[in-house]
């Protein structure tokens, strides 16, 4: 069984790596090896080079405990097991304590083109290669506390969620001329991976303001991208994303 426990008021869920069975590792291996044929000239560098660093194989589903102690060293991130999706205020306030949320659990043989519910493929292989770039990652804890500040405004968290859906989940970065993928959503998917690249698809620059009026949409590809030329322009974003939130949102939480 994997243990449950509490750490600083957050339900942690501890990955039991031995628990894993050949199927599972089988079902790793078919996901990273069907991604990484397309990926080396689709992604964005960052992304690349994360894989090695955090040390992702194919071979293996990644342990927990030995990724934290590369990710620590890179950028003072760690990943912390969550039992599934968490609420709102988990989700931020492990974020801006430098602690990334991911599933434990991996999907099925006859789950490999869809979920619901993102698994540990998602959280784990798109996300956390990028954790090990420290403007990306000061971006993703700088965003956390912005949200942290307004949590309990729903109108706010909506607001926010689509600045990180349209770069965290869905961002396009342009490289040496070139469009390549950052955003996890696309990552992680062999055939968004593919969709978002075609030539005849709205993409726009990187525009905080048009973002924050852009309804996200979850059920299907997305109709449109938005694409950055650093992620240090993300982190410098962060000042105006606070501005303009404050200019749209009436009340501000007394959250701390």
């Amino acid at each position: 069984m994997e243990e449950m426990k509490t750490i600083e008021g957050i339900r942690e869920l501890k990955q039991d790596y031995a628990a894993y069975g050949v199927a599972d590792h089988s079902v790793w291996q078919i996901l990273y090896r069907r991604q990484m044929k397309k990926l080396p000239n689709k992604a964005s560098a960052a992304f690349l080079n994360g894989l090695d660093l955090v040390g992702f194989q194919e071979t293996c589903i990644p342990d927990f405990n030995e990724v934290n102690k590369r990710l620590e060293k890179l950028t003072g991130w760690r990943l912390r097991g969550v039992p599934g999706i968490v609420d709102n205020r988990t989700f931020f306030e492990m974020l801006r304590g430098r602690f990334f949320p991911a599933s434990t659990w991996l999907r099925s043989m006859d789950q490999l083109d869809y979920l619901e519910e993102p698994d540990m493929f998602h959280d784990v292989f798109a996300h956390v290669p990028l954790l090990a770039n420290q403007d990306f990652s000061s971006f993703l804890e700088g965003l956390s506390h912005i949200a942290f500040r307004w949590i309990e405004n729903p109108e706010a968290v909506e607001l926010l969620s689509r600045i990180y859906w349209y770069t965290v989940e869905f961002g396009l970065i342009r490289e040496k001329g070139a469009l390549k993928i950052y955003g996890a959503g696309i990552l992680s998917s062999n055939g968004e991976s593919d969709y978002c690249l075609q030539a005849d698809l709205p993409r726009h620059r990187y525009d905080v303001r048009q973002i924050l009026k852009t309804p996200y949409i979850k059920e299907r590809y997305q109709e449109e991208y938005f694409i950055i030329d650093s992620y240090e322009e993300l982190e410098k974003s962060l000042p105006l994303i606070a501005e303009e939130l404050a200019g749209r949102v009436s009340v501000q939480s007394t959250a701390r």
